[in-house]
């Protein structure tokens, strides 16, 4: 049972009524009489809340950054008509707006409301109980009860660079219709026939074709399709360091997952199989298996829940799951840091064993504000910062340079950059046959 704001006012004018005009215990005892009745007469006729029957979808999915309506629908199966008051409850980072309503329920019928969430963090958040308040014709006092109604609301990566796959998928295309060669190689499947010209190479002509035909036919070749490539995500601590002016471009994972997002796309546009392991000391999110269409929503579902952790990443354990998961030779995208105590101590003693099998190209975000402290020298306050921003961006060009030495491709770029700068390398690969 619950009281009202109402039987507050009305207590509140009877206290007044009691004072001034019936001022004995009498008068107090019949106020407060007729008050109670009132109230049982009210709580008698309130509609029953456990009549009503809620239903509402059990997963919706938004881009993070965009808003969402949830729709719950209430339906009266009780012989009275329900009135009174619904909270929605939902987590502080859903940002519900809204989700306060009134309800005028008859028997039989059936009501739907919407509660608009924006979500402010990637993953999923979990729906709170809904709380009825059924209340009587008087609006004295009524009944409360709530309901569990089991609902997620899942945010997905907001993947900004998006409008970039249009235009990388059509370099692709244009890259496969030019690229074609005389001379097989490594990297490259049969594509078609055509006539002989002078100039061709004479172990190109294929005799078979040219005696089912009139001209003499030389085969040519194409990059090939449906290679495959493991997209390894770092989770690990160094993953969470923020990058931009006072963090305003998110974690160094999150830059990596829009990185991956385009990088993903692009290659299933591509024909080639990808896989994803987000790993530090355990798996946190994998994908496998999955190509085409499909690839870009299955991709952005694994990696909306996953966030940094605050441990250091197994690098051992993770190129052993790497190994597991490509039989076959693959190209291995890691994105990980090139801090150089981080890859002296990480990242060379097992990189010779995934390279040896394997082309690996590394990935990392750059923290533009580490450029930017590089330049500023106007104040004598600044030249520390600067000689420090110097030193961290000859050491990361070290590193870059140890790296391609040792026949590993190093893509490093702001979070902003980033991603076109790995789906650029992705199509030279592509255009050089080594993908």
């Amino acid at each position: 049972m619950v009281v009202t704001g109402r039987l507050a006012a009305v207590a509140a004018v009877a206290a007044l009524l009691v004072t001034f005009v019936l001022p004995s215990w009498l008068g107090v005892a019949v106020v407060s009489a007729l008050l109670v009745v009132a109230v049982l007469v009210d709580l008698g006729a309130a509609g029953s809340a456990g009549a009503l029957t809620l239903a509402r979808e059990p997963l919706t999915v938004v881009r993070l950054g965009r808003s969402t309506e949830i729709e719950l629908a209430v339906t009266n199966t009780g012989a009275r008509t329900v009135r009174g008051m619904l909270w929605d409850d939902w987590p502080g980072s859903a940002h519900a707006v809204d989700r306060t309503h009134r309800i005028a329920l008859d028997p039989g019928t059936r009501s739907r409301y919407r509660t608009t969430l924006t979500p402010t963090h990637r993953g999923d958040r979990v729906a709170g109980p809904i709380t009825i308040r059924a209340l009587g014709p008087l609006g004295l006092a009524g009944r409360q009860t709530r309901h569990t109604v089991p609902a997620r609301v899942r945010a997905l990566p907001p993947f900004r660079s998006e409008r970039l796959l249009s235009s990388k998928v059509k370099r692709l295309q244009h890259l496969e219709g030019r690229n074609v060669a005389n001379m097989r190689g490594q990297g490259t499947e049969f594509d078609s026939f055509r006539e002989y010209v002078a100039g061709d190479d004479v172990r190109t002509i294929d005799w078979r074709a040219t005696a089912r035909a009139t001209d003499v036919l030389v085969r040519t070749w194409r990059p090939e399709r449906n290679r495959h490539m493991l997209m390894l995500l770092d989770t690990g601590r160094v993953s969470a360091g923020r990058v931009g002016t006072g963090g305003t471009d998110g974690t160094r994972l999150d830059a990596s997952i829009e990185a991956a997002l385009l990088l993903g796309g692009l290659a299933a546009a591509a024909g080639d199989s990808v896989d994803l392991l987000a790993f530090d000391r355990q798996v946190r999110a994998e994908v496998r298996g999955i190509g085409g269409k499909r690839l870009q929503l299955k991709l952005m579902h694994a990696l909306a829940g996953v966030t940094p952790a605050l441990v250091d990443t197994d690098t051992a354990a993770l190129v052993r799951a790497a190994i597991d998961r490509t039989r076959r030779r693959s190209l291995i995208v890691w994105f990980t840091t090139l801090d150089g105590a981080a890859v002296e101590e990480n990242l060379l003693p097992v990189l010779p064993v995934l390279a040896h099998r394997h082309r690996v190209l590394i990935v990392s975000v750059t923290d533009p504000e580490v450029a930017a402290a590089a330049t500023r020298r106007d104040d004598p306050a600044d030249l520390f910062g600067a000689a420090a921003a110097e030193s961290l961006l000859a050491e990361r060009a070290l590193v870059q340079e140890s790296l391609r030495r040792k026949g590993i491709d190093v893509v490093a770029a702001p979070p902003d950059r980033l991603p076109e700068a790995l789906a650029d390398e992705y199509l030279e690969l592509k255009q050089s046959g080594s993908m």
